[in-house]
């Protein structure tokens, strides 16, 4: 293996991860997909690749669509409800995103109804801006049938991808969220929900968790303060930016115990996204130590 052909493979490897984790939700299967692109790089005629950093996307996109059918078959004996494991991107590591798209928790988890092809046509289409033709090209279809693809997917996340806030607001909803809750103030919080809000937790049957979905801004308020008044002695929240969006780390005793991400609308918070399974919550260890 040549250095050269070793720096081309270094600069894209961001971008393999970046498609990658978009496709499963989870890092262990990116690095994986990652790891089997560069194995498949290794044994390529690379002069006989016109455009390496395309070659590589179209096989890191190729073998998660394989993939993927057989990491959702595994999380069906998933305990609770499966959340994406969360990722710091305070410096953007590995994503190597042009755009944000596809990057949030509650984008993650609405990508989860997609078919493998419909996801991926969506990830390279919103995430990193690749035309019709090219899609078509990756995932060997006609342009035709790749814009088919877009269509389906988009209307498929129509009903719930709802508009977003801008940053300002969303930061403050963020902020008083997390002082209602530190204040075990009930009609605070509830001011601050949306009316169907959401609540999803994620123990992955390691941690306690809700093994369904928390409905309605009462019950969640009520959940989350139930919560903290039981489990949140010691902890100490940590604000963190966790994919592509601000989040508060829960750390106890220099480690972290919980992850809270939320998705914000213009009538409030629309969904609370709870981590608390310590294997998802493992690559933040460094970051609550050092908090």
């Amino acid at each position: 293996m040549t250095d050269s052909a070793l720096d081309v493979f270094t600069a894209q490897r961001g971008r393999l991860f970046g498609i990658a984790y978009r496709m499963f939700g989870t890092v262990a299967e990116a690095e994986d997909v990652v790891q089997d692109v560069w194995l498949c790089w290794q044994g390529a005629d690379r002069d006989a690749v016109v455009n390496p950093a395309a070659y590589l996307a179209t096989i890191a996109t190729r073998l998660s669509i394989r993939q993927l059918t057989s990491v959702r078959a595994r999380r069906e004996h998933y305990v609770g409800q499966w959340l994406p494991e969360p990722v710091d991107t305070s410096t953007d590591p590995l994503l190597g995103a042009e755009r944000s798209e596809a990057l949030s928790v509650a984008m993650l988890v609405l990508l989860e109804r997609l078919t493998p092809e419909e996801r991926a046509t969506f990830v390279l289409h919103e995430a990193f801006a690749y035309p019709h033709a090219r899609i078509a090209e990756v995932l060997e279809v006609s342009e035709v049938n790749a814009r088919q693809l877009l269509r389906r997917a988009r209307k498929r996340l129509a009903t719930e991808r709802r508009r977003p806030v801008d940053a300002h607001e969303r930061d403050r909803l963020l902020g008083a969220f997390i002082a209602a809750a530190q204040n075990g103030n009930l009609e605070e919080l509830e001011a601050v929900l949306a009316a169907d809000v959401v609540s999803i937790s994620d123990g992955g049957g390691q941690s306690r968790a809700a093994l369904r979905p928390v409905v309605g801004s009462h019950n969640v308020a009520r959940f989350l303060l139930g919560l903290l008044e039981k489990f949140g002695d010691g902890i100490r929240p940590v604000p963190v930016n966790v994919n592509g969006g601000p989040g508060v780390l829960g750390v106890r005793a220099g480690r972290p115990v919980a992850l809270w991400t939320l998705d914000a609308g213009p009538d409030g918070v629309r969904q609370a996204f709870l981590m608390v399974n310590p294997q998802k919550l493992s690559r933040f260890e460094g970051f609550a130590a050092l908090s």
